[in-house]
């Protein structure tokens, strides 16, 4: 992972007392997965932002760059 990607997945944190542990957009109580999810069902980072003002378009840059550095691990297989 790129240096800058480093610094957006700062932004994402998970403690056991705020979303039962979820990885979530630091300062909010909105999840890397709800933001995946309205990714994914077509919306646009600016509608996301629109929607949940507490959100900037890098916070949903950072959880894009966190959901990649958790799929991005090299299998056994390799």
């Amino acid at each position: 992972m790129d240096t800058r990607s480093m610094k957006l997945a700062d932004r994402i944190v998970a403690d056991a007392d705020t979303c039962s542990g979820h990885p979530r957009v630091d300062g909010t109580r909105i999840r890397v997965s709800q933001i995946l999810g309205m990714l994914a069902a077509g919306m646009t980072p600016e509608e996301i932002v629109a929607d949940y003002p507490p959100v900037s378009v890098a916070d949903i840059q950072a959880c894009l760059a966190f959901a990649a550095s958790k799929i991005d691990v090299p299998s056994a297989a390799e």
